[in-house]
């Protein structure tokens, strides 16, 4: 009897594929990622060294950062007719309150929509959808007039008001945000509800103790992107907002270029590099709830 041990088979070389065969596979997805970066970061460079400098025009801009000074900027916070501390300050005020109003007032809404149960609850939510289908700019004309009436009887709301303006901003914003929470509480089980009900919770019990902590995500979210459409709208607060003093960022940044003979796009480009650093550090720090945000209310 012989014993003996099976020869190793030979493991077959790995044959490497050549440059056509690569490039074809997933080469070229290298190559659209490359190209998109740069249709997407070459404005922000542009708009950056424009900032940078002094001249005043985009002419002396085209070659990226060539003169770097900080004038621009210092600038800014000189002029006493353009008041960008107080443009920044205001925008800051409108965009942080709308947001929270929003979520709050949104994410009431739909935890009725999606808990309770009651006449007219379908129509309801048909209507939220069929409403949003209208670009707010087509009620333009309207909501002036409306607001002019308004400031008659309540001037403290009324044409010229920031709080006329986050009641604008409120009212075309619940629709669309609304919608998008229901869909996410419904992917709460309702078991929990029905487990701190058996305890005696009652429903505002249920809503701020336990549904709002597992929302948490989708609130994120809304509250970002009702914070981003505010800080960036232009058409409805020029129209409410008449005076200086408490006009927006995107308002304000407009005077820099609106006149013919005073034009200076390097003002404005710093203007608008500052304006994007609170919109950034809230990105930044919500980014972790906003692809779970935008998903989960997907699917049931």
């Amino acid at each position: 009897m012989t014993t003996g041990t099976a020869p190793a088979r030979a493991i077959p070389e790995r044959r490497r594929r050549g440059f056509a065969v690569w490039f074809l596979d997933t080469g070229w997805r290298h190559l659209v990622g490359l190209a998109m970066l740069v249709f997407a970061a070459f404005p922000l460079l542009y708009v950056l060294s424009a900032s940078l400098n002094p001249t005043g025009t985009l002419v002396g801009s085209n070659t990226l950062f060539r003169t770097i000074e900080f004038s621009n900027y210092v600038e800014l916070f000189q002029r006493e007719q353009q008041p960008y501390a107080a443009w920044f300050l205001n925008t800051l005020v409108i965009g942080l309150v709308t947001a929270a109003s929003t979520v709050f007032l949104g994410a009431l809404a739909a935890y009725a929509f999606s808990r309770l149960r009651f006449t007219g609850r379908r129509v309801g939510l048909l209507t939220l959808l069929l409403v949003q289908m209208f670009p707010q700019i087509l009620g333009v004309v309207a909501i002036f007039l409306l607001m002019s009436g308004i400031g008659e009887i309540f001037p403290q709301i009324g044409i010229g008001t920031q709080a006329g303006l986050i009641l604008v901003y409120l009212g075309g914003a619940l629709g669309v945000n609304t919608y998008l929470m229901y869909g996410f509480f419904n992917t709460i089980p309702i078991s929990i509800d029905e487990a701190a009900k058996l305890d005696g919770a009652s429903h505002a019990q249920i809503f701020f103790g336990i549904v709002l902590r597992l929302v948490a995500p989708i609130l994120a979210v809304v509250g970002l992107l009702s914070f981003i459409a505010t800080f960036s709208e232009f058409v409805i607060a020029s129209i409410i907002l008449t005076d200086p003093q408490t006009q927006t960022l995107a308002v304000g940044l407009y005077q820099f270029v609106s006149q013919e003979t005073s034009r200076n796009w390097t003002l404005f480009s710093a203007g608008a590099v500052l304006a994007a650093i609170p919109v950034m550090a809230l990105f930044l720090y919500l980014q972790k709830y906003i692809i779970g945000g935008l998903t989960a209310g997907a699917v049931k």
